[in-house]
């Protein structure tokens, strides 16, 4: 069974990726995740605001000298733990190529254009494969357009193209007016894949202290959908970026139904933290059984088998249909009281 795939221009020997999570920053559950099936793994994503904090505290050590600035140590502490910080994540990054044969993507999680984009060069430098840009920006000022928003990520992702050669994906978040308009300025603008979608945050609120919860919930299967809906819509529509899944896989099913959807890579956190790293093992034999039942050869004989095949005029009127059989099908499934043939 042939599980290659292609994803930002590198040769995946399965299609299933490690996401982004604290698991991804231990070199030793790296080997595990490889030995388990892994065709590549994104290492924890290292912040904006980390590596503009470690600048400010360099630049005053070196101003006032290193002993008057005990504080300089304590920024962010808790992403330390996360991610190594700015300084040891390069230390991250070499030492998990070295340890792996598999490709290994690094990670920077952050929202406009400033000098902390010239750390994708040293990530670079480090021998990441790969680099993913997380862009995590809400537009909730009421000033803010649609058009600038998508602007300000375009302009981000030259900054970053810039100064690297090595391919870079795209992670995004869902809530974009014109979603595939949107994709295909990224496209252009020279992203090498995009991934789909990022979890917002997203608080509750504890009734008992009166004050948000800023707690992490790990996806569902149930949250594949949308996913599921984009990847159909831009799969074969964007001349450069391969695309990748990024929500609510639990088992070989969303994995299958991502790639049948369009999916060049499908990428798992919750569920490797669910289950452990080992659990990858579980997924690629559950795509493998599922194609060999099926009779297909390789996953690149079912990449975009489902996605639609109309010209893309069309689209938008097929995915009206579609609206409206899901809500006239659950209707159907009611169980209504009658009186003379209609629901009393």
């Amino acid at each position: 069974m042939d599980l290659r795939t292609r994803y930002l221009g590198l040769s995946l020997r399965t299609p299933l990726i490690a996401s982004a999570s604290p698991l991804s920053g231990d070199v030793g559950i790296i080997r595990q995740m490889e030995d388990s099936g892994a065709g590549a793994v994104v290492l924890p994503s290292l912040f904006q605001e980390q590596i503009e904090a470690e600048s400010r505290a360099a630049d005053e050590l070196a101003r006032i000298g290193a002993d008057s600035s005990p504080e300089a140590s304590s920024y962010f502490p808790a992403a330390v733990t996360y991610n190594s910080g700015p300084h040891g994540y390069l230390d991250l990054v070499a030492r998990a190529r070295a340890a792996v044969d598999i490709p290994i993507i690094a990670s920077l999680n952050g929202t406009t254009v400033a000098g902390w984009v010239d750390y994708a060069r040293l990530i670079e430098q480090a021998g990441a494969t790969a680099l993913e840009l997380n862009i995590y920006r809400i537009a909730s000022g009421p000033g803010v357009t649609g058009a600038h928003a998508e602007a300000d990520c375009v302009a981000l992702l030259e900054a970053v193209r810039s100064r690297v050669k090595l391919p870079v994906a795209v992670k995004l978040h869902p809530y974009f007016s014109a979603f595939g308009d949107f994709a295909q300025q990224l496209d252009h603008a020279g992203a090498d894949g995009l991934v789909l979608f990022n979890r917002l945050y997203q608080p509750d609120i504890d009734l008992l202290r009166l004050a948000w919860k800023n707690d992490a919930t790990l996806s569902g299967a149930g949250e594949i959908r949308l996913g599921l809906l984009w990847l159909s819509v831009l799969s074969g529509r964007l001349p450069h970026a391969s695309l990748a899944a990024g929500t609510g896989v639990a088992t070989a099913e969303e994995v299958i139904k991502y790639i049948l959807a369009g999916a060049n890579a499908v990428m798992t956190a919750s569920s490797l933290l669910r289950h452990g790293p080992t659990h990858l093992r579980t997924l690629v034999s559950g795509l493998e059984i599922w194609l060999s039942a099926r009779g297909f050869a390789s996953v690149s004989a079912i990449t975009g088998l489902m996605r639609p095949s109309h010209p893309e005029a069309e689209s938008e009127a097929q995915e009206r249909s579609g609206y409206m059989e899901s809500l006239l099908s659950y209707q159907g499934s009611l169980d209504l009281p009658r009186k003379n043939g209609e629901v009393s």
